[in-house]
């Protein structure tokens, strides 16, 4: 078997959506020994935040949404909501992972290539979780 190089999207963080980001935030941050992300610590309430690892490193970020119905796994009805953020270094890698996460199952959701800031595709895995590659 011939092995060959490949480069990997980076895993970057995962994403929690809430309908308030601060809150949850909170409590992450205090249950995990996290920091907010400079700019991020002020007392306004945002639709965006991260908290950061000890280390320096990102942890967590949280994304508000209009209303989440709790999750009622592990019965069935509700699922568990969460998606990751992974980054590639430019739109060229973008377009490997596209297809190799084509190939690997994933199913495309969105497509925001064309974005001049930050393009991004959103892909459901096989089992439906959601996840991003976008150019960091």
């Amino acid at each position: 078997m011939t092995t060959i190089d490949v480069e990997y999207p980076q895993l970057l963080q995962p994403v929690l959506d809430c309908v308030s980001p601060r809150q949850l935030a909170d409590f992450y941050r205090e249950l995990l020994g996290y920091r907010y992300r400079p700019g991020d610590e002020g007392f306004e309430e945002s639709d965006w935040l991260v908290l950061l690892k000890p280390s320096g490193e990102r942890g967590l970020a949280f994304q508000r949404v209009d209303e989440l119905p709790a999750t009622t796994w592990p019965e069935p009805g509700v699922p568990q909501q969460m998606h990751l953020d992974m980054t590639v270094d430019d739109v060229a890698a973008l377009n490997t992972q596209h297809e190799r996460a084509l190939a690997l199952g994933a199913k495309l959701m969105l497509d925001r290539t064309e974005h001049s800031e930050e393009p991004l595709r959103v892909y459901a895995d096989p089992a439906g979780h959601l996840f991003c590659i976008f150019v960091h």
